[in-house]
């Protein structure tokens, strides 16, 4: 795999992206850019068209960025662009969290306090309920059902699950 630097403007968003990337998450990335730096490369094919990291292009043109790196998947077909667009969005939702491991994690970030746990992407609601884990026995499903809903314009979506929030 060999890393290209690209201008921005070159890049091309792939139309048929059904992944949704409202605002709210573009913030979470441009966050995440900021205080960890951009170390994930978005991949696009030979016509510098996206094929993974939409969120990410959204986030660093919103930065200001002039050129990013790619990783380039020129050796995929049309349609293997396409299924692995969705298995790569999908995949990253498929599974949960190790809930003890989790909640060590969260408290150590949270001793140590030299970075804003906000960082993390959890709400400030999970993040109470998930620190607050009586005999490492936590069901996230009902946390994540029980998150107040907040007026937003664009929906929340489940990390864990893929639902609407």
């Amino acid at each position: 795999m060999k890393i290209e630097n690209l201008e921005i403007s070159k890049i091309i968003l792939y139309e048929g992206n059904c992944k949704l990337h409202p605002e709210w998450q573009v913030e979470q990335i441009k966050s995440s850019i900021e205080e960890f730096g951009y170390n994930d490369p978005v991949a696009v094919d030979e016509k510098n068209v996206i094929i993974e990291g939409h969120g990410r292009y959204l986030a660093l043109k919103e930065l200001g960025y002039k050129s990013i790196e790619v990783i380039r998947l020129s050796h995929l077909s049309e349609e293997q662009k396409r299924v692995y667009i969705l298995v790569h969005n999908k995949a990253c939702m498929s599974t949960g969290f190790d809930l003890e491991k989790l909640a060590e994690e969260l408290e150590k970030i949270k001793i140590d306090g030299n970075v804003d746990i906000s960082l993390t992407g959890f709400s400030e609601f999970e993040l109470e309920n998930i620190l607050k884990i009586e005999d490492n026995q936590l069901n996230l499903d009902e946390i994540l059902s029980d998150v107040p809903k907040e007026d937003k314009k664009e929906p929340k979506i489940c990390p864990h699950c893929g639902g609407l929030l």
